[in-house]
């Protein structure tokens, strides 16, 4: 069979990872949406919320900007600049506030030197090599039947794995930070946590979908590596 477009590899990766991210992305634009049309008490948009958790914690240097594209809302700890996609930064909405609240959390983690996310800002520039080299040497070893490139081709595409993992912890804390951080600060209700949670574990939910669909890809690549099993297919 050739390469990576055999039958295991259709059932044991790509259908499994399919529906996970299809599954997540799903809850996640469903949440969003339902969410998006309830207003919070209080009246703060995006902004508003995001400005008064760095306040709180005395970050002053963090400038929060608006950005276009769908859900497109990140903090960029090289510019210190967190930007809100059009959908969150002026709106008052639950799930406004919970993604604003979100990337808030990630200014925080970094002015509070936070590890994990330290760690994941120093794998950029390998995941970046590794992720640029991967499929080169896997479709080289495949098509030309070679183990050692197989072999090394794996390794470079477990950077990216391992990238993914680490941003796990990262994206859970931020999630954390926000939804105890909003009511605290008196962002939101106690009784409106519960839908900020909804959008916040739904939007987590894609990062492990992610994460199980790439190690699921690296435990068939090293079964065809031979480098794990101990079974060297020809």
């Amino acid at each position: 069979m050739f390469g990576f477009m055999d039958l295991n590899y259709l059932l044991l990766v790509v259908v499994p990872g399919l529906v996970l991210s299809g599954i997540a992305s799903l809850m996640v634009k469903s949440s969003f949406a339902r969410y998006s049309q309830v207003g919070t008490r209080r009246g703060y948009s995006g902004a508003q919320a995001a400005q008064i958790l760095l306040d709180r914690a005395g970050i002053t240097d963090v400038r929060i900007e608006r950005t276009n594209g769908y859900m497109s809302d990140h903090y960029n700890p090289t510019t210190k600049t967190l930007a809100l996609s059009e959908q969150v930064y002026a709106s008052n909405s639950v799930a406004a506030i919970g993604v604003a609240c979100h990337e808030a959390g990630h200014a925080i983690q970094h002015a509070r030197a936070y590890a994990p996310l330290w760690m994941r800002s120093a794998l950029v520039p390998v995941v970046g090599f590794g992720s640029g080299i991967s499929n080169t040497l896997l479709m080289l070893g495949f098509i030309m039947a070679s183990k050692p490139l197989l072999a090394l081709g794996t390794i470079a595409f477990s950077t990216i794995v391992l990238f993914q993992l680490v941003t796990l912890p990262v994206e859970f804390d931020a999630s954390a930070r926000a939804k105890r951080l909003a009511v605290e600060s008196g962002i939101i209700g106690e009784d409106e946590r519960y839908g900020m949670n909804r959008v916040l574990n739904a939007a987590a939910l894609t990062y492990v979908a992610a994460f199980v669909s790439s190690l699921l890809t690296l435990l068939y690549y090293l079964m065809k590596s031979g480098l794990l099993g101990g079974r060297r297919e020809e």
